[in-house]
């Protein structure tokens, strides 16, 4: 068993009965009176709760094998996404909700990093940025204002994003994996 000495970021931990939790952040504390201590941000790979948590320097904890494996996203069956393991070609469903969010910047043939426990896939690590189509947009008309407008944007996973005016249908973007956000033109 480790201890809270151990605690790296991107650990996963075993806490309260079983439930695995990603540390996001930590810091080692050690004030001028009394005891050290390690503070924690911390994700629940189920439910995506982010909660703080502190540990008293020392304290056991236990760390859960995760496994981390490159795979190429091959297709949408209706009911899961589908990914093949870039080393043994093996192939595994893994459902809406663990893929969450990141189903609107999916295309197929992109590699991610799947995180399995015991072989169920606890969460997918998108690249940080991808090349997207915008597929509809409307004309941008420019208006009275001192800064640069945005107007919604459709991509061809079917995402809503917002752009600069000047961007029309047609036009491949790169856009934000983690938050959404354009980040240019594509040439």
């Amino acid at each position: 068993m480790a201890t809270t000495n151990d605690i790296k970021n991107g650990s996963t931990l075993r806490l309260d009965g079983g439930v695995l939790w990603n540390v996001l952040e930590f810091q080692h504390v050690k004030p001028g009176k009394g005891g050290a201590f390690v503070r924690t941000k911390l994700k629940n790979v189920v439910t995506g709760k982010i909660v703080d948590k502190t540990f008293n320097a020392g304290t056991k904890v236990e760390f859960a094998n995760v496994d981390r494996s490159d795979m190429e996203y091959l297709y949408h069956d209706g009911e899961s996404f589908i990914f093949m393991d870039t080393q043994t070609f093996d192939q595994i469903p893994v459902s809406e909700t663990v893929v969450g969010d990141a189903k609107g910047f999916l295309l197929e043939n992109t590699t991610v990093t799947v995180a399995t426990h015991e072989g169920d896939p606890l969460y997918i690590e998108m690249p940080a940025a991808v090349e997207l189509e915008i597929t509809q947009t409307d004309p941008g008309v420019q208006g009275d204002r001192s800064t640069g407008g945005t107007k919604p944007a459709t991509v061809q996973t079917g995402a809503t994003i917002q752009v600069p005016l000047f961007i029309t249908t047609g036009e491949r973007v790169k856009v934000d994996t983690r938050t959404g956000d354009y980040l240019g033109r594509v040439n």
